[in-house]
């Protein structure tokens, strides 16, 4: 689960430039006023359950009174009984964690405090789908076409699926996939990530960013 990584929901991402104020996952989990949120791959997220779709679409309007969102915006999923915010800062060089992106997390965070709202940490995950071959540059251009997506900075067998989930519930979400008729491939990288597999051979890797940094 690396350079090959295409992000297959549709989302934003706030590119800057001169950013050099980098930190690592594990940095972002122990700042002051990050407890809601879980680094997934190279992003944060936070889940805010919401009792209706109104109160979700308040809380977002909340978000965009933030004092510096607009320099950094969040990319921002909105349904009837949640919200999931994510946050990533982008260079040329450089796609993860940053203080700045801490900053912002403490603010998302107290807009929630104030709007009674809680965060669920069970309830994030990113998805990702990565192309396999021995010319990846030949294939990506038919995979780009397909998906709509746009190319990672940094980016460069079979197709098989990558999720990222929270640190804390990795062996469950592998435990169930094992129950429910998986079986493991390989688990030399975990807990970095595990790579199951279903009856007819289709790979997915289960992923955590524990030992990355």
């Amino acid at each position: 689960m690396t350079a090959n990584e295409l992000v297959v929901r549709g989302s934003s991402r706030c590119y800057v430039s001169g950013v050099t104020d980098h930190i690592s996952a594990t940095d972002f989990h122990a700042s002051e006023g990050a407890e809601d949120w879980r680094v997934l791959s190279d992003n944060a997220q936070a889940f805010y359950r919401t009792a209706s779709f109104a109160e979700s679409a308040r809380f977002v309007a909340a978000l965009g009174g933030i004092d510096g969102v607009g320099e950094h915006p969040p990319d921002v999923d909105v349904r009837h009984d949640g919200v999931t915010v994510s946050l990533i800062t982008s260079t040329d060089d450089y796609r993860g964690m940053s203080r700045r992106d801490v900053e912002i997390a403490r603010r998302i965070s107290g807009v929630a405090r104030d709007l009674g709202l809680t965060a669920d940490p069970t309830a994030v995950q990113s998805l990702l789908i990565i192309p396999g071959a021995p010319d990846i540059a030949e294939i990506v251009p038919f995979w780009r076409a397909v998906l709509g997506y746009e190319p990672r900075p940094d980016g460069g067998g079979a197709i098989h699926v990558g999720v990222w989930v929270p640190v804390g519930q990795a062996k469950a979400r592998v435990a169930a996939a094992l129950a429910a008729g998986g079986r493991l491939v390989r688990d030399d990288f975990a807990p970095a990530w595990w790579t199951l597999a279903d009856a007819a051979g289709n790979e997915a890797d289960i992923g955590t960013v524990e030992g990355r940094d």
